[in-house]
Parts: structure tokens; sequence; C-alpha cells
């Protein structure tokens, strides 16, 4: 065999290699930590200063589970004019839930955790008390 019969072969062998890289690519799923990362991006600054205003509290939440239910316990949630409660599953984004949170006299609030599938979360945690903003994440495991 010539030497030109080679290079044609190894320029179709490369071709059929880019083509499945291609495919294989194509294929996979990307998930973004959100719909709208690059609004949520602009808007952070406002964030930062709820962290901020969270970091200021002297007495700040605290997110527990207890046997199957989640606790946010908050001295304070009596003040409390609004808020919600995320719950971020990083492996499956169908395993996500919201929560309001309500001005409550008893300190703890409890949400029920019956149909989550086990493992990691993120919990982030924002209300709004006496006019500020303020926000809170922590990782919990189920």
């Amino acid at each position: 065999m010539n030497p030109g019969k080679w290079i044609v072969v190894s320029f179709i062998l490369f071709a059929i290699f880019i083509g499945t890289l291609v495919t294989v690519c194509v294929r996979q799923d990307i998930s973004l930590v959100s719909e709208n990362y690059y609004k949520e991006e602009l808007v952070y600054q406002d964030q930062i200063q709820r962290l901020n205003n969270t970091e200021l509290l002297v007495e700040k939440p605290a997110i527990k589970v207890v046997d199957q239910m989640l606790q946010i316990e908050f001295n304070q949630s009596d003040k409390v004019e609004n808020g919600a409660l995320n719950l971020f599953c990083p492996a499956n984004e169908k395993m996500d839930r919201k929560f309001l949170v309500e001005p409550s006299g008893k300190g703890v609030q409890s949400v029920e955790l019956g149909l989550l599938q086990k493992g990691m979360y993120r919990a982030r945690l924002s209300w709004t008390m006496n006019g500020k903003e303020f926000y809170m994440e922590e990782v919990i495991n189920i």
C-alpha cells in the first residue's frame, strides 16, 4: 500500500472520531445551578448586603433535620415579616422545594420532608425583618 492511502485512511478515522466526540458531547445533560444564572449574577450586590445583614445579627437562625422534619429555630421569628426556605438538591433539580416562612411566636418552625430523597441539600433561607432583608445558607443531609 502506498502512503497516499494511509493518509486518506487516517483522515477518515479522524473524521469518525470527531463525529463520535460531537455526538457524545451533544447528548450530555448540562444542568446550570439556576435557569436565570446571568440575571441573578447582576443583582448579586443585593445578596452581599443580605449576607452582611445576617452577619450583624446577634442570634442567627439554625436549620436542623430532626425525625424527617426540617426545623428552623429562630428566637426573633415573631419579628419576621416574610420569608422563604429553598431546598436546593445539586444532584437532581426535580427534588428542589420551596417553603414559606411566616412570623411565629414559638421560635421554631417545622417542615415535613416526607417525599424528599435522601442526600445532600443546600438550605437557602431568606427573610425580611424590620424592613431589612437577610439571607443564610447551610448544607444539610436528609
